[in-house]
């Protein structure tokens, strides 16, 4: 593990320090995101609410993606290695918890809606109506154990009259 600071201002930090538990989401990935003033704003210079954030946005895709990818090696990745689709996902979930820390009864409208969108995208991978392009797969066995259901019978057995 180390140390890093979020977000710089010339010459001077803004951000406390603090423990990088994921490299999947990085500090410049929400310039695509929130302007950094807006960033800075919500959390207060505290970078352990950014990371608590990202961390629980990430859980959370987790246990969506859980039963059909292999998740560790999806958000293990980094730079250019990393699925476009999820990253985007990853950061609207992490900056809408942002914005319920911070204020939730004047949340901007787009972020519920992005926030939304990316849960009905999650929804729909999960039960297979939409795949995950490029993404680990998990093996046959783990996926069947892990589906909502399975349908299973004993062999059939061939009577002898």
């Amino acid at each position: 593990s180390y140390l890093f600071y979020i977000r710089k201002t010339i010459g001077t930090t803004n951000f406390k320090k603090a423990k990088k538990m994921s490299a999947f989401i990085t500090e410049t990935d929400y310039d695509s995101t929130l302007h950094a003033e807006i960033l800075d704003s919500l959390v207060r210079g505290d970078a352990t609410v950014v990371e608590q954030c990202e961390n629980d946005a990430i859980a959370e895709m987790k246990g969506y993606l859980s039963g059909r990818y292999d998740v560790e090696a999806i958000f293990s990745k980094t730079g250019s290695e990393r699925n476009t689709l999820v990253l985007m996902y990853a950061k609207d979930i992490a900056v809408y918890h942002m914005f319920c820390i911070h204020n939730p009864y004047k949340m901007s409208k787009i972020r519920q809606e992005r926030y939304e969108r990316a849960m009905e995208w999650l929804k729909q991978v999960s039960t297979g109506k939409i795949g995950l392009a490029d993404a680990e797969t998990l093996p046959a066995e783990d996926a069947r154990r892990r589906a909502n259901f399975s349908i299973l019978s004993n062999p059939m057995n061939d009577p002898h009259y």
